[in-house]
């Protein structure tokens, strides 16, 4: 006798819920762990960043007897004789590290609020400057947000 009935070969629709349910777990592991690996590269970066730009201001130190003031680091790179265009050389670090975060090109250093993303540096005395002896700047705190913050929501360095 012949069955009416056919044979149908395929896949049942729990078996086909399974293997998508299994697929989107193992897409969300690959996300976060590919995210957390982008997090820990910039704060990296910016860590070498605060570093380099803190070797260039011993270097100055060094040269000069004082660290610059916000505006005289902030100084325009391409005006002769900015402390920017005379120490850039020296940055190891591509001046767009220094750009606010929305990559606007804004390259500063700032001495407000600590904005993520941003680069702060602070001078001391307050007010100091290099015009006089009595006004120089003796010491400094560099510091950034970090993304990562198992290892402390910021990152600083400061002169000894």
């Amino acid at each position: 006798m012949v069955s009416l009935k056919q044979k149908q070969s395929g896949f049942t629709i729990v078996e086909l819920l399974i293997v998508i349910v299994i697929i989107g777990i193992l897409a969300t592991l690959v996300i976060v762990t590919f995210s957390g690996v982008q997090q820990k590269a910039r704060d990296s970066e910016r860590k070498t960043d605060i570093n380099a730009v803190a070797n260039v201001l011993e270097a100055f130190y060094a040269n000069k007897g004082y660290y610059p003031d916000t505006a005289e680091i902030n100084s325009n790179p391409a005006t002769a004789g900015t402390w920017r265009q005379v120490n850039a050389s020296d940055f190891k670090v591509d001046m767009k590290s220094f750009a606010d975060p929305k990559n606007s090109g804004t390259q500063t250093l700032t001495d407000g609020a600590l904005v993520s993303g941003t680069y702060n540096y602070f001078y001391a005395p307050s007010g100091c400057t290099g015009t006089a002896p009595d006004r120089q700047c003796t010491g400094y705190v560099l510091e950034t947000n970090l993304e990562n913050t198992s290892g402390g929501a910021t990152f600083k360095r400061e002169s000894v």
